[in-house]
């Protein structure tokens, strides 16, 4: 690494560093969440937020695009959103003066660098594929024009686990599309006291901007520039292919309880996410703990347990965990 790239690295950490105590000026607790959200921010990827109502998904998200000098745009998903009112639709335009008409392009809110699309598991699948299609491809086709998106562009999903009745879950292919599916959980006794401090009075805390546009991409640009050692690609490879029932290093707990395993995606996300958590750590290459901090959330929604797993009340990070104990890592110092 260079020395101008050395200088790089300390001013954008120091901004990331900002960047979460901005958004902790209002987001109580959920350190983990935090971090995987910016973790994503950090990759080039999206973010599946989960959790039960209350636990301030939406919040975080909207504290986030006010931490960050970038444009913010929030759908929210109900059964009746078509995919033209994320995308754009064309409308035909009269010129008064000579009577002709042309058709024009009227962008969606999908045009702008931060999305929040809120409870995603609302709106039926045509209207879910042409988001995750545009996520996936970076650019919208309308009138047989290709109309790239801003960057960095960067969308954040929200879904209510335990809401089923009027959903459309994601099926597992399009969950594929998501850097990291990230959980919230409840708070603890401390946090929640501190919840109702904050937010039952007068005074909202001030979010300031941390990051803009060009430090977001110059940390991205940084974050695929992070070295990784050979053994370290290796390790991440067995860690996807551990997953898969039918491969011959499968464990035996996969092999009893999962489904499907994760592709070669996911190898190519616990990457990432592992360069982007070490980078937030100040350190300009990845180790064995970059990888297994990230493997959860990179993992959890690319395992499909099946129906013996489900009835025994298993979840995808149970499976992981046993995992990462199965998996032997690299020999210690990487």
């Amino acid at each position: 690494m260079t020395t101008v790239a050395e200088h790089d690295v300390e001013a954008l950490i120091a901004g990331t560093a900002g960047l979460r105590a901005e958004v902790r000026k209002r987001i109580v607790g959920q350190a983990e969440a935090i971090e995987e959200v910016i973790l994503c921010l950090l990759a080039g990827g999206h973010g599946l937020l989960e959790g039960v109502p209350g636990l301030a998904k939406t919040l975080l998200v909207r504290t986030l695009a006010e931490a960050l000098d970038l444009e913010f745009r929030r759908v929210q998903f109900t059964p009746d959103l078509m995919p033209g009112d994320i995308t754009g639709t064309e409308v035909i335009e009269e010129d008064r003066s000579t009577g002709r008409r042309a058709a024009r392009f009227l962008r969606g809110p999908i045009f702008t660098n931060v999305l929040l699309a809120d409870e995603i598991n609302r709106t039926p699948p045509k209207t879910q594929s042409a988001l995750l299609e545009a996520m996936q491809e970076g650019r919208v086709t309308a009138g047989g024009e290709d109309l790239e998106l801003p960057r960095p562009f960067f969308v954040l999903a929200t879904q209510n686990p335990i809401e089923q009745e009027g959903t459309y879950p994601l099926p597992e292919a399009q969950l594929d599309r998501f850097l990291l599916k990230i959980r919230l959980d409840y708070p603890d006794e401390a946090d929640e006291v501190r919840i109702l401090k904050a937010t039952t009075g007068v005074d909202e805390a001030e979010v300031r901007p941390a990051l803009d546009a060009e430090g977001v991409l110059r940390l991205q640009r940084l974050v695929r520039e992070v070295p990784v050692a050979d053994p370290l690609f290796e390790y991440a490879a067995r860690l996807v292919r551990s997953t898969r029932p039918g491969g011959a290093d499968a464990p035996d707990d996969v092999r009893r309880r999962v489904r499907w395993g994760a592709g070669p995606r996911a190898g190519q996300a616990l990457v990432l996410a592992a360069k982007a958590h070490a980078l937030l750590a100040g350190r300009f290459h990845v180790a064995v703990e970059d990888l297994r901090r990230v493997a959860a959330p990179v993992l959890r929604h690319r395992i499909l347990l099946n129906f013996h797993a489900q009835a025994e009340g298993i979840e995808p990070d149970d499976v992981i965990a046993r995992l990462l104990e199965a998996v032997r890592p690299p020999a210690s110092g990487l």
